[in-house]
């Protein structure tokens, strides 16, 4: 036994509850005062070591027990603090000794987190180090990766850049552009750069939507791609070209951590730069409010495809002009998630599978047509959900086209501002105003499966993280997947 002050509060109180004693009890047994035991569980009063060996003998435990558990976590909660994606969070020792004896479970949580945190980094870096051998670099970090890194950032920020907005009201005003942006473009990058923009066919580019060949200054389009798209890849070009410093700018202030995230970085604000030149801020955000959001007449006013109306309505978040705080997400007929943005207020899980209840899955059962929910998560929040499938770039007769589809959405106290509003099921609106508004009938969704504790759902896939399973051979739910 050494000398270092033993607190073990957190594990005697443990210790007390598992056998159903009150701390006037505890203490008639180990031979203290109830108040002398309260302060040795709230950790103001170290064990002696009389006491312990009077816990030894009363209660039939190992004296290291006190400590063993805490102190193998501490090892590990240490270890954990030390990575480099959390130095700047290192706490004290005593902090981390009150973590782990006050949660341990949580501790052990955490700490079983971290490690498999640092398997998949190993497994990262060993993938980095055989594809380095094949002559195949990349760029893999070791926390995730550059992708992941990306694609978290963005969805993590409003989706509004206003450096960006205020270039692409500029750019506008110089090109001034009448009816023909795409005209105005190839003769502003034809005469400012020397860049001609040619269509191919698909035979001459089987493989790419655009490529640009800086030898011979010829941007090429694949005749894939439908007019929106053309224009979108063309504003795209000119965007990167004008833009060059702001672009730049905007990528530093996300802080990537690869040359490879910021490349990805950079043809994602190149995407938003064509889409605020296609659409003016002022002027798209004064169509919005007076069509009450309707998709179908701002592309056709714009001359955009859905997709681009759609996602131009996640941006419209300037301060002073901002229009109703849409989400948008965007997946395919295997779930897989493509684009995701303006998704602060709406719950989602990272991994795995979204809620197969969302009516973005049942639009690819009716291609081409405006699907309108109601959805409620599991705390009550209510949502305006709009799902429509997307055609991606044509291919041959013998190519199966690649389908999309999307889901924009707000919170349902905007449902009076948007017309599609009017096409819920359940009691009109009353009155102005989110709390005059009647009750509509809310399809209960969740973010994701391992995530959502909905009991008797049908659609369940999997069973949540945050309860254990029900192991009943007597009782059957209707999911395959039980739980307590």
């Amino acid at each position: 036994m050494t000398d270092r002050k033993i607190f073990a509060g957190p594990r005697i109180r443990r210790l007390r509850n598992a056998r159903g004693l009150t701390q006037t009890a505890m203490a008639e047994e180990l031979g203290i005062s109830p108040s002398y035991l309260n302060l040795i569980e709230r950790n103001q009063r170290p064990l002696t070591v009389q006491l312990i060996l009077k816990l030894a003998s009363v209660y039939k435990i190992e004296p290291d027990e006190l400590q063993a558990e805490a102190r193998g976590s501490i090892s590990a909660l240490k270890e954990m603090f030390a990575d480099p994606l959390l130095i700047g969070e290192l706490p004290g020792d005593q902090e981390l000794i009150e973590i782990a004896e006050a949660a341990p479970n949580a501790a052990a949580a955490m700490i079983k987190l971290f490690r498999a945190y640092r398997e998949q980094a190993e497994r990262l870096s060993d993938l980095s180090e055989l594809l380095a051998r094949e002559g195949r670099v990349t760029a893999l970090s070791g926390a995730r990766l550059p992708i992941d890194e990306v694609h978290e950032i963005f969805e993590r920020r409003p989706n509004h850049f206003t450096a960006l907005e205020e270039e692409a009201e500029a750019f506008t005003s110089v090109l001034n552009p009448g009816d023909d942006l795409l005209g105005a473009l190839k003769a502003w990058l034809r005469r400012e750069h020397g860049i001609v923009v040619k269509v191919l066919p698909v035979a001459t580019m089987p493989n790419w939507r655009r490529r640009y060949d800086r030898h011979s200054q010829r941007l090429f389009l694949s005749e894939r791609l439908s007019p929106f798209d053309q224009l979108r890849e063309v504003a795209m070009e000119a965007c990167l070209v004008r833009m060059t410093v702001a672009v730049a700018g905007e990528i530093q202030a996300l802080k990537l951590t690869t040359d490879e995230a910021r490349r990805l970085a950079r043809f994602e604000l190149g995407r938003y730069a064509a889409h605020a030149l296609m659409m003016p801020y002022q002027a798209f955000q004064a169509a919005a409010v007076r069509a009450r959001y309707d998709i179908d007449v701002l592309r056709s006013r714009f001359g955009v495809s859905f997709e681009q109306a759609a996602n131009r309505l996640t941006m419209l978040q300037r301060s002073g002009a901002a229009g109703v705080p849409f989400f948008m997400l965007e997946v395919d007929n295997a779930g897989n998630r493509f684009r995701r943005a303006g998704s602060q207020g709406f719950p989602h899980s990272r991994f795995g599978g979204g809620c197969p209840k969302l009516p973005v899955h049942a639009a690819f059962a009716q291609p081409g047509q405006i699907l309108v929910e109601a959805v409620e998560m599991p705390d009550g929040a209510e949502f305006l959900c709009i799902a429509r499938t997307l055609e991606g770039p044509q291919g041959a007769f013998s190519e199966r086209p690649r389908r999309t589809a999307l889901l924009l959405g707000c919170d349902i106290g905007f449902r009076e501002e948007i017309v599609y509003g009017a096409a819920l099921p359940g009691a009109p609106a009353a009155s102005g105003g989110k709390s005059g508004q009647g009750a509509v009938v809310a399809t209960p969704v969740g973010p994701a499966c391992r995530l959502c504790e909905r009991i008797g759902c049908l659609a369940r896939a999997e069973p949540p993280v945050t309860r254990p399973l029900g192991l009943d051979e007597m009782v059957t739910g209707l999911s395959a997947f039980d739980f307590q």
